[in-house]
């Protein structure tokens, strides 16, 4: 009898522990790709409009399996980290499911980053394969010893440096998907610029991950019928809301493999997609070439924008061409891997006040304004914004420090400075840490300062964004030369470009004869730098 006790007590517990595996582990991209791969694999999962090759569901997933079978041969597994730096392409996407499926962690590289930045990164990662297509190659092949790269994989066509193709990889490749693994596990390091002058890894698990497709699941007008142009860069982390979330719904991706107004005008007209994302450089680039037409954009039934600020001169153009169009808003950052609020388009069609809100924050995800001592403040007014929610990140990869200010008090601290107001939408006033968003790329002033710093004529110099009708906002910098030492603009411009990528590099110079204006506290005031060149402008950031 006790034996028997034993045994139905074993069994219970043996019970429990499956279920809770069951219950604990429903953020894990397994739940979500594999059921859709299932029910869609025979409907067109990604299309490549450059050559007009589209792979079904079916086709996608064994492309991914044969993927995680290839990195397993090439020494990467579940926790290891493989880089890919290619213009966008369903091969991008096979590579990015790979990862979310216990193929390792993928290290999205920035397409603009300078050698010094690529391999400082590929170094810092302990990246040992690289994924990269002819247009890249060569810069990958000029770090490649210093990086401490064993493999580089030639993705597509092309006489380019590498050690193997991508589809020699696939063709020798077993199939493999793993078990499930924890929501826990690490499955992306993405790179953003840093306060110090090297890019901050920014590690994100199964969790956050997967908590942004159901973000976008309920937010968002992701369904099975969707078409999506993916015109953003599949590195950056606007991205991967569509990379991850429409192929969970079972929607159909179209890439373009770099932005070009013409490629995206006849890759709307051919394809007919009725959802893209563009920030707003995009947005007024497209609508100012000499071939766009009204209906060039016609077919699109939502915009979403965001990562840049908006004019509201380009906003209100775009709304009057297009009044049944649908805008969506984002804010986010990688560290949320990455959405925090949203303005829908029942709130662009309010107007007013709204349309300077960055929207009201996802489900699951509150907002707190904070002051520099962590006490929150009342609405309406401004502090840093701070938020919480099962998408961040788990860390700055190898900068605990960094990682513990990041979450200081339990919170998330953005860097950002805004306010709420009564019904929890969000108003950004401004950059706490000085960040310049030009073209939808963010940039630290602190990463140029010490690039321009570094040249021998400059004493001192400040950078800081100001206005630009096609950059949103545009890298300038300020700067006192030393006594009896002289440069020119260009000078400065081709200095910084050594050391930092292009989208970095200011637009302009301006030279100042006094010293630059400094607090009690003997830090330079940007703010009153950046005054004469804001007057009559609105620099809030959407």
């Amino acid at each position: 009898m006790t034996e028997s006790i034993a045994t139905t007590e074993d069994h219970h517990r043996d019970r429990s522990r499956i279920e809770a595996a069951v219950v604990t582990k429903e953020l894990i991209f397994h739940r979500v790709l594999l059921p859709s791969a299932k029910r869609n694999a025979d409907r067109p999962c990604t299309t490549d409009a450059s050559t007009g090759v589209t792979r079904t569901y079916g086709e996608h997933f064994d492309d991914v399996a044969r993927a995680i079978g290839g990195l397993r041969e090439l020494g990467v597994g579940r926790g290891d980290r493989f880089a890919v730096m290619m213009a966008n392409s369903p091969e991008y996407l096979v590579l990015f499911h790979a990862a979310l499926l216990g193929g390792g962690v993928v290290n999205p590289l920035n397409l603009r980053f300078a050698p010094k930045e690529l391999a400082y990164v590929l170094r810092d990662s302990g990246s040992t394969v690289c994924f990269v297509d002819q247009h890249f190659a060569a810069i990958i092949d000029q770090v490649k010893e210093e990086a401490g790269l064993e493999h580089v994989v030639l993705v597509g066509d092309g006489d380019a440096p590498h050690t193997m193709r991508y589809a020699d990889m696939l063709a020798a490749a077993s199939p493999l998907i793993p078990e499930e693994g924890e929501e826990s596990d690490p499955v992306v390091l993405m790179y953003t610029g840093g306060t110090t002058g090297l890019p901050k890894g920014v590690l994100s698990d199964q969790r956050g991950q997967v908590m942004n497709v159901y973000h976008c699941l309920m937010t968002l007008p992701y369904e099975r019928e969707s078409t999506f142009l993916l015109q953003t860069p599949m590195f950056h982390a606007a991205s991967t809301l569509t990379m991850t979330s429409l192929p969970a719904a079972g929607g159909h991706i179209v890439t373009v493999p770099m932005f070009e107004p013409v490629a995206v005008m006849r890759a709307i007209k051919e394809y007919q997609p009725g959802f893209t994302v563009m920030v707003p450089t995009m947005i007024g680039m497209t609508l100012s070439h000499p071939e766009f037409q009204t209906d060039s954009l016609a077919p699109l039934t939502d915009i979403g924008y965001g990562a840049s600020p908006m004019p509201q001169v380009l906003l209100q153009k775009l709304s009057s061409l297009y009044p049944a169009l649908n805008l969506w808003q984002v804010y986010g950052m990688t560290e949320a891997s990455p959405i925090l609020t949203v303005l829908r388009p029942r709130d662009h069609r309010a107007g007013g006040e709204l349309l300077r809100s960055a929207g009201s924050p996802v489900s699951g995800v509150v907002l707190s304004i904070r002051d520099l001592d962590g006490t929150e403040l009342p609405v309406g007014v401004p502090g840093e914004v701070c938020a919480r929610g099962g998408n961040f990140m788990i860390e700055y990869w190898n900068k605990p420090d960094a990682t513990h200010d990041a979450f200081a008090g339990g919170w998330y601290h953005s860097g950002d400075a805004g306010y709420v107001d009564a019904e929890g939408y969000l108003y950004l006033v401004d950059r706490v840490k000085d960040m310049i968003v030009t073209g939808g790329e963010n940039v630290y002033s602190a990463e140029v300062e010490n690039a321009i710093a570094s040249h021998p004529a400059v004493l001192q110099v400040a950078v800081i964004g100001v206005p630009s009708d096609e950059w949103g906002e545009a890298v300038h910098a300020i700067v006192v030369l030393r006594e009896g030492s002289e440069a020119t603009d260009v000078e400065i411009i081709d200095h910084a470009r050594e050391w930092i990528a292009g989208y970095k590099v200011p637009k302009a110079v301006t030279f100042r004869a006094d010293p630059l204006p400094l607090s009690g506290a003997m830090k330079v005031l940007k703010r009153e730098l950046r005054a004469p060149y804001w007057e009559g402008h609105d620099r809030n950031v959407g």
